[in-house]
C-alpha cells in the first residue's frame, strides 16, 4: 500500500513541477495526508485483511494443534498408558484436531461399539 502512495505522491508532485514551473516555483514533496476509497472498494479490501488475518490465525491454531496431539501420541507411548495401532491413532488424531481446531466447544460423545464391530 505505502508504495502506491509513493507514486501517487509522485505523479503529483510531477504535475505540479509542471503547472508551476513557468511561476519559477519547484515542488520539491508532495504528501497525501488523506485517502479515500469509495465505500464498495474499501469494503473488498476490508474483507481481504479480514480474510488474511484468519488464514493467518487459523495456520497458527493448525500448527499448534498438530503440536499437542504430538505430545499427547508421545505421552501416551512413553508412559505405555495404551497402545494404539494405526487405525486407533488416526481416529484419535482426527478428534483431537476436531476439537482443537473448532470455534466451537467440544460435545462429548459416548463410544458403544469399537471400530472393529
Amino acid at each position: 500500500m505505502r508504495a502506491g502512495l509513493d507514486v501517487v505522491a509522485d505523479a503529483l508532485k510531477a504535475e505540479l513541477n509542471q503547472r508551476f514551473a513557468s511561476a519559477g516555483v519547484e515542488v520539491l514533496d508532495a504528501k497525501l495526508t488523506h485517502l479515500a476509497y469509495a465505500p464498495e472498494i474499501a469494503q473488498v479490501m476490508l474483507r481481504r485483511q479480514q480474510a488474511t488475518a484468519i488464514v493467518s490465525a487459523r495456520h497458527q491454531i493448525v500448527a499448534g494443534a498438530v503440536g499437542m496431539v504430538e505430545a499427547a501420541l508421545k505421552g501416551l507411548s512413553d508412559r505405555n498408558l495404551v497402545v494404539l495401532d494405526d487405525e486407533r491413532k488416526a481416529a484419535m488424531v482426527s478428534n483431537l484436531l476436531v476439537v482443537l481446531c473448532s470455534d466451537n466447544d467440544a460435545q462429548p460423545v459416548i463410544n458403544t461399539g469399537t471400530l472393529y464391530t
